[in-house]
């Protein structure tokens, strides 16, 4: 059996409410709505640079936040 990870999100209310009309008018939860937008994500990344497969090396795999790059 498959874990599953639950998380907190933060988001501007308007997205939100986009995100909600997006959600109902496909018939799902956002929760739905959101997992399928993440794995469409996560297949057109692996179909540019390959599958993913758990390990990653920062230093080539992860954008430098804004505190980073203002250093």
């Amino acid at each position: 059996m498959m874990a599953i990870k639950a998380f907190t999100t933060r988001m501007e209310e308007a997205m939100y409410e986009k995100l909600e009309y997006v959600a109902e008018f496909e018939g799902r939860s956002v929760n739905s709505e959101l997992l399928v937008l993440v794995r469409e994500r996560i297949e057109k990344h692996e179909s540019k640079y390959g599958e993913i497969t758990g390990e990653m090396n920062p230093e080539q795999s992860v954008k430098l936040g804004r505190a980073n790059l203002e250093k």
